[in-house]
């Protein structure tokens, strides 16, 4: 009668559970960072639309120029860029966003902005193989138009 030897499977199945543990530490990782990423996209979004609003209602001119003929106001660039400025220095956009880039458009016709905002991303944990220094930018168009009131 032969004697079977048995394998021995001892330790498979803690080779299991620390790869499942891996694979779970970097689904955690990539989830927080992918909120942190939107959540200041989110903010970036926010402040690009305010200040192109802001920017849009304190470069037009259209009214003293032009009456109020066309549906849109012209915008005055070195005012939108001024007014631009000056929302962004209020809300604190260089302290919340170091490193933050600042675009100010008007387009060919005078009639709208768009602001385009670049920030750093800053992400709470390192996953292995992601960008070293990623960025995320926002941007947002706003245009002031002469609405009739009956």
């Amino acid at each position: 009668m032969k004697h079977r030897r048995r394998r021995d499977e001892r330790g498979q199945v803690t080779l299991l559970i620390i790869g499942f543990a891996g694979i779970l530490l970097m689904a955690i990782v990539a989830v927080i960072d992918a909120s942190a990423a939107y959540l200041q996209r989110q903010g970036l979004d926010n402040l690009a639309d305010g200040a192109a609003l802001y920017g849009a209602d304190l470069g037009s001119a259209g009214i003293y120029e032009e009456g109020l003929r066309e549906q849109r106001l012209s915008q005055q660039e070195a005012a939108v860029r001024a007014a631009v400025r000056d929302y962004l220095a209020r809300a604190g956009a260089a302290q919340n966003y170091p490193g933050i880039d600042v675009g100010v458009q008007v387009d060919a016709t005078g009639r709208s902005v768009t602001v385009r905002l670049e920030a750093p991303l800053d992400l709470p944990l390192a996953v292995p193989g992601s960008p070293s220094n990623p960025r995320v930018a926002a941007s947002s168009t706003a245009a002031v138009a002469v609405v009739a009131v009956d």
